[in-house]
């Protein structure tokens, strides 16, 4: 557990509130995951019972992705200026009512179209929690905080597997929309009651805030978005999202038909592999954003510690390359394994560079702007795997893409930003 959860500097304890602020954002993100991961579960019965093809089923996954990418730039910029408390809300409440809107669509051009809405609701949350944790956590915490809330993704991607098959089987595949697209709603009653600024939180201990806000004081004036986009780290994190998210969102839709199609792994067994997959995900998050913090702890500049830490995650990645070639399905779930815990160790650390990298008023914006990238990446790599996998069958390229994108990618990030050293100069 991280220094400074219970302590501050000379033994002057301090409180623990800003950690019920991450479990806020790690539910979100979890029911984020869910809402998302529903499709890619019933690919393989919905395929069968609506009828499209590889083809078909990547533009889906490409209307998702398109909406993500217009939503990031337009929700970074507004919770950046309405706040997290209002901006969060409004995200999981649309969000919310657009995976439930799965059930009432029973054609590509409906199912298109409810993943475009709900792509364009979703975006809000990584812009509204990485601001939470840039408000709630000096930065020596940050990436810890970040892969605590950030490892929602996996266990909604673990969440999923276990109940999605067993309310469709039981119901049927409207009702696994409805039910998963309720929980939003629950959350929301929960956010509403305990989130406020640290600044005015009534249950923030005085010695609790000072610690939030011991880090040097940031600029509060209002950042045009046009002036963010002229600093090459802005560059840096999106182009290193462009690179690497495409690679998760790949695992996250076709996971389940690769195991399908290759070892015969049907609705009902599903499960198993899935949850291995990603509660080691789960430990990738968690343990990639403590071990940059560990670093900086022992030593490191804050450069060095997320960048030692940000390359390890990228040659973790490499193996997945032999995914497609694997003999047996347990080899293939060891690979995918490596693969996306490397992956979410990487994104808890880039995640953390921006608010490094830029004072708060800009987080989400920036961040924003990195996810528009990312998601730019995501419809390009859905339409590429729909006609890849329509003409060869095979997943090779995809993991020798996959396997390669993130050393890449940390080239450029290095190359961009070769000191993650606040910005102090924007106005």
């Amino acid at each position: 557990m991280s220094e400074g959860i219970g302590k501050q500097e000379g033994n002057e304890k301090v409180g623990r509130y800003r950690w019920s602020i991450v479990a806020l954002i790690f539910f979100a993100t979890t029911i984020n995951y869910i809402d998302r991961q529903v499709l890619g579960i019933l690919a393989p019965v919905l395929q069968k019972e609506i009828g499209w093809d590889e083809i078909d089923y990547g533009y889906i996954v490409t209307a998702f992705s398109a909406a993500y990418a217009i939503g990031l730039v337009v929700v970074g910029r507004l919770i950046d200026r309405f706040g997290t408390k209002l901006g969060y809300a409004f995200a999981i409440t649309a969000w919310s009512i657009a995976a439930m809107g799965h059930a009432a669509v029973s054609s590509v051009i409906g199912f298109a179209s409810a993943r475009f809405a709900l792509g364009l609701s979703e975006a809000g949350n990584f812009p509204a929690a990485i601001k939470t944790v840039a408000e709630w956590f000096p930065k020596k915490e940050r990436a810890f905080a970040t892969g605590i809330f950030n490892s929602g993704s996996n266990v909604g991607a673990i969440i999923a597997p276990l109940v999605v098959p067993w309310i469709t089987i039981t119901y049927g595949w409207q009702e696994a929309f409805i039910a998963t697209g309720a929980l939003g709603f629950i959350w929301l009653f929960f956010w509403w009651r305990l989130y406020d600024k640290p600044e005015v939180h009534k249950k923030l201990s005085k010695s609790e805030l000072a610690y939030i806000l011991s880090d040097p004081a940031e600029t509060s004036v209002k950042i045009p978005w046009l002036q963010l986009i002229k600093y090459k780290q802005t560059w840096a994190f999106a182009i290193a999202k462009f690179l690497t998210d495409p690679i998760w969102w790949f695992y996250l839709y076709w996971i389940p038909k690769f195991m399908d199609k290759n070892y015969g792994i049907t609705l009902d067994k599903i499960g198993i592999p899935l949850i291995i997959i990603y509660l080691m995900a789960d430990v990738g998050s968690i343990g990639g954003g403590w071990l940059s913090s560990f670093f900086i702890k022992r030593g490191y500049s804050v450069n060095k510690g997320r960048k030692a830490a940000m390359l390890i995650m990228a040659i973790c990645v490499v193996p997945i390359v032999f995914a497609s070639q694997a003999s047996e399905l347990w080899m293939a779930v060891a690979l995918l394994s490596l693969a996306t815990a490397a992956h979410q160790g990487w994104s808890a650390n880039l995640f953390t560079t921006v608010s490094d990298l830029f004072p708060k008023k800009a987080v989400a914006s920036v961040v924003g702007f990195g996810g528009m990238a990312g998601a730019i990446g995501g419809m390009m790599i859905a339409t590429f795997a729909g006609f890849i996998l329509q003409i060869t069958g095979s997943y090779v390229w995809l993991f020798i893409i996959s396997g390669s994108a993130y050393l890449i990618a940390f080239f450029i990030f290095n190359l961009l930003a070769p000191k993650l050293e606040p910005i102090e100069e924007i106005v």
